[in-house]
């Protein structure tokens, strides 16, 4: 039963319905209103709470929307150059192999200056876990093109809406890495809707779980919006992801180890 006091009078409630985990810190999120990350956050931190692995977790922010995130996680975190996220969390890992260690990196970090990290990391097999938020552009920068904008998609760098002939196809990074011998768990999921918040809590709890097995690599996609990149409001911006990026990039799992 929780007890909250509003008013000098005691208010009773039979059920608590959410409580942010303490592991949170209580400095305001940089992100947009209705940006994904916050979600993503939370549900990474109640991972790590459920876990009781505070003290045994070490996250790696490289650059990106998520550069701040050692100000908003309250475990161990380093940053990291742009891009080179797994490579770090590669080097911690193998020096504390006890710890629970991960990555938190957007599309342009990971899919771009970072590819050649993140493709080598998940053909090793490193085991680690990566949490690749995908929105399809740049954020942080300005809206630019990413390579995960989807064919037609109008960003500040393609404004008449992506090319393929001229700019390339997306990349689809998670069915690309499920390839890879050294990928144990690759999923991809959303947080736009209480239930997909679940089953995404549910995949990045089974990728934390999955290092304690020493299998390789887990891959946690995370498809958002970017409402201020994509020029719409929250909610528009969630009903345009879900009728535009699902079908390129459809949520559920791609590669399960079998039990």
């Amino acid at each position: 039963m929780a007890e909250n006091i509003v008013n000098n009078d005691i208010i009773k409630e039979e059920n608590l319905v959410y409580k942010k985990t303490d592991l949170l810190t209580d400095k305001s999120l940089s992100y947009c209103p209705g940006c994904g990350h916050g979600t993503a956050h939370r549900l990474v931190m109640e991972v790590v709470e459920e876990l009781n692995a505070q003290d045994q977790t070490v996250g790696i922010a490289p650059v990106g929307c998520s550069v701040l995130a050692y100000e908003f996680m309250d475990i161990d975190m380093q940053q990291a150059a742009h891009g080179r996220a797994p490579a770090l969390a590669t080097a911690i890992k193998r020096l504390y192999p006890e710890k629970y260690v991960f990555t938190y990196q957007g599309d342009g970090d990971l899919a771009a200056i970072g590819t050649a990290e993140t493709i080598h990391a998940c053909n090793r097999g490193e085991n680690i876990t990566i949490i690749f938020v995908n929105n399809g552009i740049y954020g942080m920068t300005g809206g630019q093109m990413a390579p995960t904008t989807l064919p037609g998609m109008r960003s500040s760098t393609s404004p008449y809406g992506r090319e393929v002939e001229s700019m390339g196809a997306p990349m689809k990074m998670t069915e690309l890495v499920a390839q890879l011998p050294g990928t144990y768990f690759v999923t991809r999921q959303a947080v736009h809707t209480p239930s997909a918040v679940r089953k995404a809590k549910k995949a990045i709890k089974k990728a934390f779980e999955n290092q304690k097995l020493k299998k390789g690599l887990s891959f946690v996609e995370i498809v958002s919006n970017c409402n201020s990149g994509w020029k719409m409001t929250p909610v528009k911006s969630n009903e345009w992801m879900v009728d535009n990026m699902f079908p390129f990039y459809p949520i559920g799992d791609i590669k399960v180890p079998e039990e």
